[in-house]
């Protein structure tokens, strides 16, 4: 198992956040998270990279325990992470965003800056550009390569397709699935329900800090009831 979170309890002061939350991610597979907002996706990523670290329950990376660690120390680990808004650098030009993220973490099939301009001709286009005059797919995109640069065997993708355009959703979907075909496993955080059914293949539904369904996305597209009581999808 890549990822594997178990009775995780998570608190931001006195306000009871994730309330024995489990899940896993098995290698090499796209798993995903559902859920409205507010209902604890975004602080099960923060409490997978030690932004919010859980008072108890137990994270662990390929049987690697990461609940004491610091967040460099998770990173370095191998955990890629493409945060919620993006947050790429404004001020630096494309190539300094990668170049400042590089990292091999002694894992062979590094990317580089010519893997990263591989997968995303359009970054090598605007290299010279500063992050603030992007697109907000192509900052998406920004973010994504960006965490590739450390060289990750697990990504966090928390709402990537927020705030853009159906065209560039659907690029999202395609670059989540070339990503799942170099081996990468990876856990996305969404809203999209039709993105969510297009890249994974199992999937965790979340409410009030607490996993309430987990199936094969197949079997949730067959499952109106949850669908309608907990994502307002059908």
């Amino acid at each position: 198992m890549m990822l594997k979170l178990s009775e995780v309890h998570t608190y931001y002061g006195d306000t009871y956040v994730l309330r024995g939350l489990s899940l896993e991610v098995p290698a090499g597979s796209v798993v995903a998270l559902l859920g409205r907002n507010g209902m604890g996706k975004t602080t099960t990523i923060r409490s997978i990279v030690g932004l919010a670290p859980p008072r108890s329950g137990s994270i662990s990376l390929n049987g690697r325990e990461l609940t004491r660690l610091k967040s460099h120390q998770i990173a370095k680990a191998g955990i890629g992470l493409v945060p919620q808004g993006r947050h790429i650098f404004p001020s630096l030009s494309v190539m300094e965003n990668l170049s400042v993220a590089a990292r091999t973490g002694g894992r062979e099939r590094a990317w580089s800056l010519d893997g990263v301009y591989e997968q995303f001709p359009i970054l090598r286009e605007r290299a010279g550009l500063k992050g603030n005059l992007l697109s907000g797919g192509e900052q998406q995109m920004l973010a994504i390569a960006r965490a590739l640069m450390t060289n990750p065997v697990l990504m966090l993708m928390d709402e990537p397709s927020e705030g853009l355009a159906p065209l560039i959703v659907r690029q999202i979907g395609d670059i989540i699935l070339q990503l799942k075909e170099t081996g990468i496993s990876l856990l996305v955080v969404e809203q999209n329900y039709p993105l969510a059914q297009r890249v994974a293949d199992y999937v965790y539904v979340i409410a009030k800090g607490q996993i309430v369904h987990h199936c094969s996305m197949a079997e949730l597209d067959e499952n109106e009831e949850i669908k309608v009581k907990y994502l307002c999808a059908t």
